[in-house]
């Protein structure tokens, strides 16, 4: 992800998550601790046909990456797009020689669950009410080694 990126995935943001989109501002200061020698970030963008059709972040401290944020356009939905960007952060965290990564889901998102525990992560605990508005619950899924669960994927471009 490149600062022109942002307006279209502050655009996706609002759409997927209208209660708790992050603002520009967060995407811009994400993006300010991703370059450079000392980076702790890695964010990355999906693109069809030049128009970007999914995101996603991470963040290393130490040895524990944690998976920020992933999206996919709705139209994009059960393509294997969620899987693809996962893949790629997974090997950022790799990179980053993180031991583990963790991940937020929201108890009611089943789907992005199961694309989860496909790559390995096993549900470790709850954070009561962390989704505001609507207090909504998330479930904390953590990954160990993450370089063992990197898929090889193919199709729609990433660019970070």
């Amino acid at each position: 992800m490149r600062w022109w990126d942002i307006d279209p995935v502050f655009e996706m943001e609002k759409d997927l998550f209208p209660e708790d989109a992050w603002s520009r501002g967060m995407f811009w200061s994400e993006l300010a601790h991703s370059r450079g020698a000392g980076a702790t970030r890695r964010y990355v963008v999906a693109e069809e046909d030049g128009k970007i059709v999914g995101y996603g972040g991470l963040v290393a401290s130490g040895e524990v990456g944690d998976v920020q944020t992933i999206a996919v356009d709705r139209d994009h939905w059960g393509t294997g797009l969620g899987a693809t960007l996962l893949t790629e952060l997974l090997r950022a965290a790799t990179a980053f020689e993180c031991a583990e990564v963790l991940l937020e889901c929201r108890v009611d998102n089943v789907r992005a669950q199961k694309l989860y525990e496909r790559f390995g992560f096993e549900p470790i605990g709850f954070r009561r009410g962390y989704y505001q508005p609507g207090n909504v619950d998330a479930l904390v899924m953590r990954l160990q080694d993450p370089s063992t669960s990197v898929q090889g994927t193919q199709g729609t471009e990433i660019n970070g």
